[in-house]
């Protein structure tokens, strides 16, 4: 089992867009291993690339029983229908804040052989898929916080010995 160190809020690869994965290779296999080994421990629901420093679009997901990983990940559908979430971040350790995401979600990409595959989640799920497609995107879920909720949490998050302060 590889488990890979993780980047805490404040490290600037979290604030980065990452690159569409090109070449199908044994790097990339490496990767979605490491994703899928690191995603396993208890309380963990979903890891993306650039969380262990690797700026490109792949997360791994372990939610209820299902495990898997998106590479090139694009959300393809929202449902109209939202709820507020209790919502957490491993980049951003022991804060949770109530976060409004879309109830049900759907995600296309492509597997390891560069086939198409789509996950399709509700719930805890459909977070997880919009919460990771967000880190390929740079965006942490502290950035869908209410302002207040947001100013609030960065002023917490400031005081915590894991905030990169580099």
């Amino acid at each position: 089992m590889a488990m890979r160190e993780l980047r805490y809020f404040g490290d600037p690869v979290l604030k980065s867009g990452c690159d569409p994965v090109t070449t199908f290779d044994s790097r990339i296999e490496a990767l979605v291993k490491d994703l899928l080994d690191s995603v396993q421990p208890e309380g963990r629901a979903g890891l993306a690339a650039p969380q262990i420093g690797v700026g490109l679009r792949v997360f791994s997901y372990d939610v209820g029983g299902l495990t898997g990983y998106v590479i090139n990940p694009e959300i393809t559908h929202l449902s109209e229908e939202t709820h507020e979430i209790g919502e957490g971040c491993l980049s951003v350790p022991e804060l949770w804040y109530p976060t409004v995401r879309a109830k049900q979600a759907v995600v296309r990409g492509v597997d390891l052989r560069n086939e198409p595959i789509e996950v399709e989640g509700v719930d805890v799920l459909a977070q997880c898929l919009q919460h990771e497609t967000d880190h390929l995107d740079g965006k942490l879920y502290l950035d869908r916080l209410t302002p207040e909720r947001k100013k609030q949490a960065l002023r917490e998050a400031r005081g915590k010995d894991w905030f990169w302060n580099r």
